[in-house]
């Protein structure tokens, strides 16, 4: 699924009711008096939804609802995490809304917020417009100043007035003129209650502490009954679902994203506790590779060591946690970077290869037999000639050269064959990168010279420093590998840094 498209879901979920309690207050152009007589049936509420997609729990919504001596507000918060190839996007959405104490509009704040930008709309009404104001990251804002000639909702607002401003019932309609933020202009749009139904509802939940981990489950159902509100044909904006004769969300989906109103335990902890759901931030674990994040270990510092710790490990993992550049004591690794001249150490190359890759890796270690040349040439030439590129499946070695494209995967698979090529032992791992405080699935390979010596043919890293924290040798889908290290806590104990020397080329 796309980044635009889960800041889609995100926004049209909190524009169209898929945010909490979504007020929109029925405002009848000759029934607009009933409004008042609603607002003092207004309750103070606070609403808590788990939103659902492909039958897992993606996401939560909480919706709160105030009132004062003149006003009436209601905050929204609505978050998603999907995933998107191998990376779990997050969008965030949040709305508040003042009304009067007659249910008119007075001011409004939204944030929509992605893994790459952020943008706020604030509006509020002033005499016969509404001042409006959209900026995003960037330093400028876009001001629009809009005429109205009658009150106005939000499209976060239809429930509590289809529910409020009189009991809801099979066959009513009603048109209500929302203002869409998006259009930044005010529209008619009906509104009809198609259906009634009783759902059961828990409003508690307790932990269940008899499995590991603890849970909560639902606790003292409840039966409320529940009226369907659905839009005109061809309407994209205000709200489809289930009210309760509050005005309050009982259920409703948009784009495939459902939500469901449930007890807090229900709708929130167990989302954050669930391992598979999304990235732990407590961990530092990021589902996801460098090139994916779009992140770059800095070029001018070296990780000459770093000591973490496992903790919550699957022993059916079976992880090789000692090799190359790194030993581990129990569930702390010790990761430290080789001396350059360990490469110089070495036995000599076994006899090279006369099919397959041979004759491009003969060219590119200009005929060397020596194992410290033939290691930093294949290094740089595949760093210096391959363009690091996001993949989802494994290619060949031919098919990186035809295509000079690759992920870590791929170049590490391109390194080890011509490595092998040139009579060098090699074989490829997988594990852990550490850039700027995270963790990151990365691939690189370990070449036997003396001792087998970690290598970074992505990075151009010979030997490949401290950041890399070896998890299991050989080389598997990343979407398997995520899920299988998914509950997997890395803290991060002690790291020291250096400037970089130069750049392992071998000319």
């Amino acid at each position: 699924m796309k980044r635009r498209t889960i800041a889609g879901i995100a926004i049209i979920a909190a524009w169209s009711g898929g945010v909490g309690v979504l007020v929109q207050h029925e405002y009848f152009r000759p029934r607009l008096e009933r409004l008042a007589e609603a607002a003092t049936r207004v309750a103070p509420a606070t609403m808590y939804y788990a939103a659902m997609h492909g039958g897992r729990q993606v996401g939560f919504a909480s919706s709160t609802i105030d009132t004062a001596n003149t006003s009436v507000s209601e905050n929204d918060y609505f978050v998603v995490e999907l995933p998107s190839g191998l990376t779990m996007r997050r969008a965030t959405s949040r709305t508040n809304v003042t009304l009067s104490r007659a249910l008119r509009l007075s001011r409004f704040e939204l944030s929509l917020e992605t893994d790459s930008a952020r943008t706020d709309m604030t509006g509020r009404v002033d005499g016969d417009s509404v001042l409006f104001v959209h900026s995003t990251t960037s330093p400028t804002s876009d001001t629009t100043r809009i005429a109205i000639t009658e009150p106005l909702l939000l499209p976060t607002l239809v429930p509590l007035v289809v529910g409020l401003a009189e009991k809801p019932s099979i066959g009513k309609r009603y048109v209500l003129p929302v203002f869409d933020p998006a259009a930044r202009a005010s529209r008619s749009v009906g509104y009809s209650i198609r259906a009634e139904s009783l759902f059961i509802l828990t409003d508690s939940a307790v932990l269940d502490t008899t499995v590991t981990p603890a849970i909560w489950r639902g606790a003292h159902p409840d039966t409320v009954r529940a009226w369907q509100v659905i839009p005109d044909s061809g309407v994209d904006i205000g709200f489809s679902g289930w009210i309760d004769e509050q005005g309050r969300i009982v259920a409703t989906s948009q784009l495939g994203i459902e939500l469901r109103r449930q007890p807090y335990e229900l709708a929130f902890r167990n989302w954050q506790n669930d391992p598979l759901a999304h990235a732990s931030d407590a961990s530092h674990v990021i589902g996801t590779t460098v090139i994916a994040a779009g992140k770059t270990p800095k070029g001018d510092r070296r990780i000459d060591s770093l000591v973490v710790r496992l903790d919550n490990v699957d022993p059916k993992l079976r992880l090789r946690l000692t090799g190359a550049g790194q030993r581990a004591s129990h569930d702390t690794i010790f990761a430290s970077t080789a001396d350059e001249n360990v490469l110089s150490v070495a036995t000599t190359l076994g006899p090279p290869s006369k099919i397959g890759l041979a004759p491009l890796a003969a060219t590119i270690t200009r005929g060397s037999i020596e194992p410290e040349v033939v290691t930093k040439r294949l290094i740089a030439w595949v760093r210096d000639s391959i363009r690091p590129h996001v993949s989802f499946e494994m290619s060949t070695p031919q098919h990186v050269l035809l295509t000079r494209a690759g992920d870590c995967n791929e170049l590490t698979q391109l390194f080890v064959a011509l490595a092998r090529a040139r009579g060098l032992t090699a074989r490829p791992v997988t594990g852990l990168l550490y850039v700027d405080g995270k963790f990151y699935y990365h691939a690189w390979a370990e070449v036997l010279l003396k001792d087998w010596v970690p290598v970074d043919p992505m990075l151009g890293q010979a030997p490949a420093d401290a950041a890399h924290i070896r998890l299991m040798q050989g080389l598997a889908l990343r979407t398997d590998l995520i899920r299988r290290w998914a509950g997997l806590d890395v803290n991060v104990v002690s790291v020291k840094e250096t400037p970089r020397k130069s750049e392992t080329t071998h000319r």
